[in-house]
């Protein structure tokens, strides 16, 4: 809050607020007391780098090592189940709207970095739909990211990493969205 003084109608209604509140049951605020506490983490001194989540970036991989990222392999039927029905709860939320190639490029990069340091198993990817009919037609009904997105995961640093690609539920985006799910850490 300000450190301006209330005027005479603030001081007014704040005394009617005071008047009309109960205290709280005490022994509900004992018992409240009592719970345990999560540990604090431990403050990150300095800038934050890779180093932080958990160790240096791995190497980006040769062209000629390069292999796609399979639309359906690498998940079980549960999975699967799982995205069709959309009750799978993503870890994180990627939204790339607004971005150009090049800085969605990097941003995606970035988070799956993140990502993965964090351990997550399930990301959503926000791209948007093409804008126009026009475009729809022209790039096969999805944008300019949607587009470009298959080819960046597969020659991504990180490609060894992605499990599954798969298109998002409509609860999730549907068409414009995707799901990243993550290989779990040996």
């Amino acid at each position: 809050m300000s450190d301006r003084p209330l005027t005479a109608g603030e001081k007014a209604l704040w005394q009617k607020v005071i008047e009309t509140v109960e205290p709280l049951d005490q022994a509900r605020v004992s018992r409240v007391k009592a719970l345990p506490v999560a540990k604090k983490l431990p403050e990150v001194r300095g800038p934050i780098t890779a180093a932080t989540f958990g160790g240096a970036p791995s190497k980006a991989v040769p062209l000629r090592d390069q292999v796609a990222v399979p639309e359906k392999a690498g998940l079980d039927g549960h999975w699967d189940r799982r995205l069709n029905k959309g009750v799978v709860q993503p870890d994180v939320t990627i939204d790339l709207h607004g971005y150009t190639l090049s800085s969605a490029h990097g941003r995606l990069d970035s988070a799956l970095e993140l990502s993965i340091a964090a351990g997550h198993r399930a990301i959503l990817l926000i791209t948007g739909k093409a804008r126009s009919e026009e475009q729809r037609r022209r790039e096969g009904g999805r944008g300019a990211i949607r587009a470009a997105i298959s080819d960046w995961l597969a020659a991504s640093r990180h490609a060894s990493h992605i499990a599954a690609v798969r298109r998002a539920h409509p609860r999730h985006g549907g068409a414009g969205a995707l799901y990243i799910i993550l290989r779990r850490r040996r």
